[in-house]
């Protein structure tokens, strides 16, 4: 029987992938769950693996195409006998029923280097970090902790990267500003608390995050002063084996790590000027509320910046290319995700792509139309944010010239270890493959610094939350039903709805519910999904559970506080065997 073997789900407003290499050829005789094709995206790089048994037909699409979510890769004669047996690298470890943990980054193909001077016999440092973003900072100061002499290059005024500067920093001051003027306006007279009127002050706003940020980047300062680091202030470029410029000076070091972080990502037709076509930069900075805000892009950065602009008093309407938000979320979630977020008044325009931005003397019309081809038409706005995701930020450091591999999409290829083509270098970060997180990169830049260290530095892929930090707010860690399913896993449910936690009744905040995913057979705790209020707290008890192997019954088992949030963790983590309590 012929099965078509397609492009699964990726995750966070991943629409599309390059096929990055094939693990198997046509005629090829397959297992079920053996990797037929590697796919690379911008946040991910995936194995999609054979849904059955059976010989591999034939590939519908070749190395280096794009091919988007649901798209055929290869066809599979599923049950058929015979075929040649492909040469496969012995597994890490015997099949079990619980899905094995994601492994580091792939390793890179080592290509020679271009031709250099040797490395040096003395060097100005043990370890040069490139980017003072949360994973270079975090990685210098792990590195400086270890003994190391570290120099932090950063050719920013100031310190902390994108994050600390111009993303989740000051994001998360406007959504929490944004919250309280909300809640002045509509939720304070039930608490009895009259207000006449609630008037918004957005230059006091604006000055507030400001100050946030100012705090935050003086923060890494001192701790650079305080571990001994060096600020080398400029553009680094490297040169090869131990050898960088920084503002066109040579430094030497024993070892370099990029950490360069990421760059908005461009949409063809649309032209950013961050006036009135603004990226997540522009939209922190804006000095009056647009009438109308069109985002482009319905993951975590578009939602949380529109949810912002929403609640001080714009009409907020989401154009998403996939027919939901947040793509890699489980289902459930979303579904219920995306129904309070209507009910809150955002428009939602999923399953369309923008072709065309046009500017005029009052705004922007753009021109949309159906992903898969219809009829287009044209949003007028006043605003209009992009927010279609990240790219690397790997352009302008040389590494072309310093003989650094980079994949298709140029991220900085790296083995386990972090290490680049180019012995001595090494990247961390948004600038390679993985998840484009702050928290991931932090992980990463300790994992180097003790592995230079000659300890044992990983990370666990598998146990790295995410966070949507609109309200509710959206947190999830470790697999889906949907991937789960994909993999052949058996797995048992629990769920408990914040309706039935009495803290959340006090808050008056009782939207969402805690689902927590746990094998069938042995009980470990393979995934955990909230929607809720401080979601993004709560995952921190089940991100711990994954890391150390927990079962659902070890959280159900633990005396939770009450009346705490937390307790709806415990319910559902109960519920899986059906030994909730309160519901």
């Amino acid at each position: 029987m012929a099965i078509e073997i397609k492009v699964p789900t990726l995750g966070e407003s991943v629409t599309s992938a390059t096929v990055g290499k094939w693990l198997r050829q046509p005629g090829d005789a397959v297992a079920a769950d053996d990797p037929i094709v590697e796919l690379e995206t911008d946040k991910v790089s995936v194995e999609v693996p054979a849904p059955a048994a059976g010989v591999l037909e034939s590939h519908v699409v070749k190395e280096g195409d794009e091919v988007e979510v649901g798209a055929v890769l290869a066809m599979l004669d599923a049950g058929a006998k015979g075929g040649r047996t492909a040469s496969k690298p012995a597994p890490a470890a015997e099949k079990k029923a619980a899905p094995v943990p994601a492994a580091a980054p792939a390793a890179a193909a080592r290509p020679v280097p271009v031709a250099s001077e040797p490395p040096p016999a003395e060097t100005d440092y043990d370890i040069v970090v490139i980017g003072a973003g949360p994973g270079g900072y975090i990685c210098a100061i792990r590195a400086a902790q270890l003994g190391f002499k570290v120099a932090c290059v950063e050719k920013r005024a100031t310190l902390g990267g994108t994050c600390l500067n111009v993303g989740c920093i000051p994001s998360k001051a406007l959504l929490h500003s944004s919250e309280n003027f909300h809640a002045a306006g509509h939720e304070f007279a039930v608490h009895g608390v009259d207000i006449a009127s609630v008037k918004l002050n957005l230059a006091q706003m604006q000055k507030r995050k400001a100050g946030i940020v100012e705090a935050n980047v003086k923060g890494v300062e001192y701790l650079f002063k305080k571990n001994g680091i060096t600020w080398l202030k400029g553009e680094g470029k490297v040169q090869g084996t131990g050898r960088l410029t920084v503002a066109g000076k040579p430094v030497t070091a024993k070892h370099i790590v990029i950490a360069s972080g990421s760059d908005s990502a461009a949409l063809k037709g649309v032209d950013v000027d961050e006036k009135v076509i603004v990226t997540s930069t522009g939209a922190l900075e804006l000095s009056a509320v647009p009438k109308r805000l069109v985002v482009i892009g319905g993951g975590v950065i578009g939602l949380e910046l529109g949810s912002v602009w929403h609640r001080l008093g714009s009409e907020v309407t989401v154009v998403e290319f996939l027919d939901r938000l947040v793509p890699g979320t489980d289902n459930e979630v979303e579904a219920a995700f995306r129904k309070i977020l209507v009910k809150q008044g955002l428009q939602l325009k999923l399953g369309h792509k923008v072709t065309k931005a046009e500017k005029t003397g009052t705004g922007v019309v753009l021109t949309v139309e159906p992903s898969k081809g219809g009829t287009p038409e044209t949003i007028e706005a006043d605003v209009v944010l992009l927010a279609i995701g990240r790219t690397a930020a790997s352009e302008g450091l040389g590494l072309d010239a310093a003989g650094i591999a980079l994949d298709n999409r140029g991220r900085i290829e790296v083995d386990e270890h972090y290490a680049t083509s180019v012995p001595g270098i090494y990247a961390i970060g948004d600038v390679i493959k993985g998840p484009m997180l702050a928290h991931k990169a932090e992980e990463e830049g300790v994992a180097v610094a003790e592995l230079l260290a000659g300890q044992a530095g990983h990370v666990n892929y598998d146990a790295i939350p995410g966070v949507v930090y609109t309200w509710p707010e959206l947190a999830t860690v470790g697999f889906t039903e949907e991937q789960l399913k994909e993999k052949g896993v058996a797995y048992k449910v629990g769920k408990f709805p914040f309706m039935a936690n009495g803290r959340a009744r006090a808050l008056g905040m009782t939207d969402g519910f805690v689902k927590v995913i746990a094998d069938a057979t042995t009980d470990r705790v393979l995934g955990v999904h909230i929607l809720g209020p401080a979601a993004g707290e709560l995952i921190a008890e089940c991100t711990m559970a994954i890391e150390f192997g927990a079962s659902s019954e070890d959280i159900g088992r633990v005396c939770h506080a009450h009346p705490t949030l937390s307790e709806a963790v415990k319910e559902a983590a109960l519920g899986v065997n059906g030994m909730s309590l309160n519901i």
